[in-house]
């Protein structure tokens, strides 16, 4: 008997979904008990949780925004011993953890796609990569500075998948540089019902933002009922934060938006040249970044965000992806999840290298295995590449298929005695088979089903002229690209406000720097 090809024309009747997940943000009915893996023990995770803490209280954080150094003089916080340090007394730090919500739903613009964390079946999410400044055309694999066709793109193809819960704006050029987190912000949110990653560039476009997110949720009062996006708010390594971000956690409180307090140490760099210190250094500007939002948004939900980066000490590179960042990526998330009680989000998808290759997915495959199994809430990095620097729809649609399969493989096999199928094993017949045990036939529905990975022998292969898994996501990208709804999701009034605030903001905050300020 003939063989059945497993070429484009044939696959094209096959499932659109992974198996055990319809999406990454339904819940599943029945909670999953998660394997997990750490490098720390509870003795280890209680001491490093002691130096953090420690380290907060007797040498402190630098706060330059004047509002907040105020505030957090006003809750109780000493001068340390250099200009603008604070030192959190332990008392305050304690609190601000205690009072942090332990949950927050990160809306989509339609119920079904609202993301629950912890996820009640005990999973996780992911999200896109962010930040990118270059784009791979997913038609040729041709490189090109990241513009809006570029993020109209990327939200098309992640709208299709079906493991990523939320999409991040990366970078954008042929619009002015000042406000290119505003046109890409507004491009995106126009464009996808899933919950969008807010990463403002500078303070004076956070309102201008805020204000796009009140528009796609249908006014403020809307967005605080339901957040659609989240906006990160970075610590500058080491120990200190900006004006800026302490303006976003401000802004954040007043929208209603959650934060993801995120901090990115280099180990050689900004952080010591070793594991558990860069785990320390990252711990301690999120829970400084949590005190802050406990005193100046409080009740906004904080995600722990600790993105962890390695300097190779030849050339001087990040690497987010080398043995080092992953052990660090690792035990930072342990003393985020056990130490500290918090949601927890890094990486859990990228590589070092330029090109969706051999490597890559190689050093995805090891990120996204090390996070998972330590606990982390959301895996980030869909579709990244060279460090975080570029984006590739056919790296995403590729990421989407190890994510299915993580998020099975931390998943713990059932031990109970009907899910060993026990009874019958007791009494199989010599020579006999379980293809038509009543067991099978119940079950076999529950294996994982690849959408991109392949699954075929010599002959198959050879008749389809040898494609590979790498030509198949890159089928699935331009699809969801042709498929897409030139318009967008939103309303005309809509994405004319939108349009008018960018406009605004071209003209009012370029020429801020020109030395005529204005606010909306």
């Amino acid at each position: 008997m003939e063989r059945r090809s497993t070429s484009r024309a044939t696959r094209r009747d096959r499932p659109q979904r992974h198996s055990d997940t319809a999406s990454a943000f339904r819940q599943e009915a029945q909670h999953h008990e998660r394997a997990l893996f750490g490098f720390l023990s509870d003795a280890d995770i209680g001491m490093l949780r002691g130096k953090v803490i420690d380290l907060l209280a007797d040498y402190g954080v630098v706060v330059l925004h004047p509002e907040a150094r105020a505030s957090f003089l006003k809750a109780g916080a000493k001068p340390g011993r250099d200009a603008d340090r604070l030192r959190l007394p332990r008392e305050l730090t304690l609190e601000a953890l205690s009072a942090t919500p332990k949950s927050v739903r990160l809306a989509g613009k339609k119920r079904a796609l609202d993301l629950d964390l912890p996820r009640p079946d005990g999973g996780f999410v992911m999200r896109t990569g962010t930040g990118a400044h270059g784009y791979v055309n997913p038609r040729d694999a041709s490189y090109r500075n990241m513009d809006l066709t570029a993020v109209s793109e990327i939200a098309a193809v992640a709208n299709t998948l079906d493991q990523v819960g939320f999409i991040a704006h990366p970078f954008v050029h042929g619009v002015p540089e000042k406000t290119a987190d505003i046109h890409s912000f507004g491009r995106l949110i126009a464009r996808t019902h899933k919950h969008v990653w807010m990463q403002p560039y500078q303070w004076q476009n956070i309102e201008y933002l805020m204000k796009i997110a009140a528009i796609a949720a249908g006014g403020e009062a809307e967005l605080r009922a339901n957040p659609i996006t989240s906006a990160i708010t970075c610590s500058f390594t080491p120990l200190e934060f900006k004006f800026m971000d302490t303006q976003v956690i401000i802004e954040a409180g007043k929208y209603g938006v959650p934060l993801h307090a995120c901090s990115l140490p280099s180990s050689g760099g900004t952080a010591p040249l070793s594991v558990p210190s860069m785990a320390i250094m990252a711990a301690a500007e999120i829970v400084g970044m949590t005190v802050m939002a406990h005193i100046l948004a409080p009740g906004t939900p904080v995600i722990a965000t600790p993105l962890m980066f390695t300097l190779d000490m030849r050339t001087g590179s990040a690497l987010q992806s080398c043995v080092e960042s992953l052990q660090a990526a690792n035990m930072s998330i342990q003393l985020m999840k056990r130490g500290f009680g918090m949601l927890a989000h890094t990486y859990g998808s990228g590589s070092d290298t330029p090109d969706a290759d051999h490597q890559s997915m190689a050093e995805r495959a090891l990120i996204g295995q090390t996070v998972a199994l330590a606990g982390a809430d959301i895996l980030g990095g869909v579709g990244q590449l060279e460090c975080a620097t570029v984006f590739s729809p056919v790296q995403a649609v590729l990421d989407n298929e190890i994510g299915a399969m993580m998020r099975r493989f931390v998943r713990k096999p059932s031990l109970a005695e009907e899910d060993l199928n026990w009874d019958e094993m007791m009494r199989i017949r010599t020579g006999g088979h379980f293809l038509d045990s009543a067991h099978t036939i119940a079950t076999c529905r529950d294996q994982l089903s690849p959408q991109v990975f392949l699954r075929q022998g010599r002959d198959d292969y050879e008749k389809s002229g040898r494609r590979a898994a790498f030509d198949e996501a890159r089928d699935a990208a331009l699809a969801a690209i042709a498929s897409a709804p030139e318009e967008g999701v939103l309303g005309e009034d809509a994405l004319r406000e939108i349009a008018a605030l960018a406009a605004h903001a071209d003209e009012h905050i370029v020429a801020a720097y020109a030395g005529a300020v204005e606010v909306i």
